[in-house]
């Protein structure tokens, strides 16, 4: 294992992933919510997603939020998901400066997301850097079902090596892996990164987990072990996968602050305000949260 990092960039990714499997709330409520989340002191946020609406109408409302993200802090960096050259033109058009391109290992999870093969998925990465770069905005490609995907069964690590081959060979800015369903383990973890490392390069590298099967935190733990310096993560734990049946809770970005925290791992996010994210998160969906804070709370400090 590598010396831990002094320093993880947290993305907050609650306003998409986290309400992507939720009964659409009213744009009010998502600004109500980024409020929460910009107190919390993160400095990216992942905003939206410019995808079909009637796959995700949870988040139709895509560009009237990208208008209302001008009154929030210049410190903050907002993206956007993109399926297509033609959602990050939308995207571009709307004012996010960077999109982020997700392409899953898994052929399967592939169709049911977005209706292309891994293959096909990945030969649209030059287009839509193309289409960015132009526009100077940054990209950033996240390979799905890394570990696992819920039809494929498990992922051969070949298959993302591939799609960051072509990443990296179109010029992208960023690449993370995603456990789409909560699969990972440390172990699997630490396995999969290394590999990764002589294909990526210098590129920032970033990890996605869920806590499906309670390993999330420890996965999210072993990345940062192994290099990783940037996590996604949702206040209260909402979130999940649409095209990925069983697939639940992202971790919560004030458990993973707790974590990091006693590690001496900063990360730019205030814990108390976090926990209240998270509390605001709760009552806008209408349904408890998996968060283990949200429920116990932090420990008392004596420093």
């Amino acid at each position: 294992m590598s010396e831990l990092s002094s320093h993880v960039t947290i993305r907050e990714v609650a306003l998409r992933d986290g309400l992507q499997i939720e009964t659409p709330i009213p744009l009010s409520a998502k600004i109500e919510l980024l409020h929460a989340i910009v107190a919390t002191g993160v400095r990216e946020v992942e905003a939206t997603a410019f995808v079909s609406p009637t796959k995700v109408p949870a988040l139709a409302d895509a560009p009237e939020l990208a208008a209302a993200l001008a009154d929030f802090d210049d410190g903050v960096q907002f993206s956007a998901l993109v399926a297509s050259p033609n959602g990050a033109r939308r995207a571009i058009a709307a004012g996010l400066g960077t999109v982020e391109y997700v392409v899953s290992a898994a052929d399967a999870h592939s169709r049911a997301n977005v209706g292309r093969s891994t293959a096909e998925a990945s030969a649209q990465i030059a287009e839509i850097v193309a289409i960015a770069h132009d526009s100077g905005v940054a990209v950033e490609v996240i390979i799905a079902t890394a570990w696992d995907c819920p039809f494929d069964g498990p992922t051969a690590p070949q298959r993302v090596l591939d799609v960051v081959s072509a990443a990296t060979e179109a010029g992208v800015d960023r690449v993370a892996v995603a456990d789409t369903i909560g699969t990972a383990t440390p172990r699997r973890v630490r396995s999969l990164l290394a590999q990764l490392r002589p294909v990526i390069g210098d590129l920032p590298l970033g990890a996605h987990f869920h806590n499906t099967r309670g390993a999330g935190l420890a996965s999210a733990y072993a990345a940062v072990g192994a290099g990783v310096t940037r996590l996604d993560a949702s206040v209260g734990g909402l979130g999940g996968c649409p095209f990925a049946p069983g697939a639940s809770g992202n971790i919560a970005t004030e458990d993973l602050v707790y974590l990091l925290r006693d590690s001496d791992i900063h990360t730019d996010v205030a814990l108390p305000a976090a926990i209240e994210a998270a509390a605001v998160a709760q009552r806008l969906v209408g349904h408890e949260l998996p968060s283990a804070l949200l429920r116990a709370g932090d420990r008392i400090l004596d420093d």
